[in-house]
């Protein structure tokens, strides 16, 4: 999938109110059970990474490698972040199509 289809389905779940954008909301779309999936851009830092790789293996919610920079993501939703969470599962599923899932070892989190 290009990275013009994933941008218009982020635009689209934004604009439908299903798009959880920053860490802070995305842990908490996680730990109250909304997320259905975490995207995460390219170039979010090692920290942010493994952070959101605790919360998604803690509440069990799938993770995957959006394949976008965060000014990529920025272009289509009007904001810089470098992770969101879709509250439907329907945009989780298009969006998750064609992209990687990151595999979660519970074991390295104690979990």
């Amino acid at each position: 999938m290009s990275s013009n289809n994933k941008s218009g389905i982020l635009s689209m779940s934004r604009k439908a109110g299903k798009l959880v954008m920053g860490m802070d909301m995305v842990k908490d779309a996680c730990s109250v059970g909304n997320a259905k999936a975490v995207f995460t851009a390219a170039d979010i830092s090692e920290k942010s990474l493994k952070e959101v790789r605790y919360t998604c293996a803690k509440y069990d919610v799938k993770l995957y490698a959006l394949g976008m920079t965060m000014d990529e993501v920025a272009l289509g939703l009007g904001k810089r972040v470098g992770v969101v969470a879709m509250t439907d599962a329907g945009f989780a599923k298009s969006c998750a199509k064609g992209l990687e899932e990151v595999i979660i070892d519970k074991d390295e989190f104690g979990i």
